[in-house]
């Protein structure tokens, strides 16, 4: 059973910290890399950091290089998403997932992050 369960999300000023969880079934998590991605309101979800299987590489897009972290831990299928120097422009859904995803992947409920200017 596939299983994406993301929590953390919430409601912070500029400048603020949050760390998102995610929570994956073992058939998602264990031999692929992992992302998360975001849907900003009235805007396309995009990819905002990816790790590998193993943990050993990771990626951010460009407007979170810095403030963001991705981990991994593999024992208990979960990723982190550490977000520090939150800004407005931030503000979304938060979803985990496999990555790279295809169309028709099922996707999990998200986690709301909203950063008040």
């Amino acid at each position: 059973q596939v299983q994406l369960v993301e929590s953390g999300g919430g409601l912070v000023q500029t400048g603020g910290s949050l760390r998102l969880s995610c929570a994956a079934s073992g058939t998602i998590f264990r031999v692929n890399a992992m992302g998360w991605y975001r849907q900003a309101p009235g805007k396309q979800r995009e990819l905002v950091a990816w790790i590998a299987a193993n943990g050993g590489f990771t990626k951010y897009t460009d407007s979170v290089k810095g403030r963001f972290t991705i981990s991994r831990d593999n024992a208990e299928n979960t990723v982190l998403l550490q977000m520090n120097s939150l800004k407005p422009e931030d503000t979304g859904v938060y979803y985990c997932n496999k990555f790279p995803t295809y169309l028709g992947d099922f996707w999990g409920q998200g986690t709301q992050v909203a950063v008040s200017a």
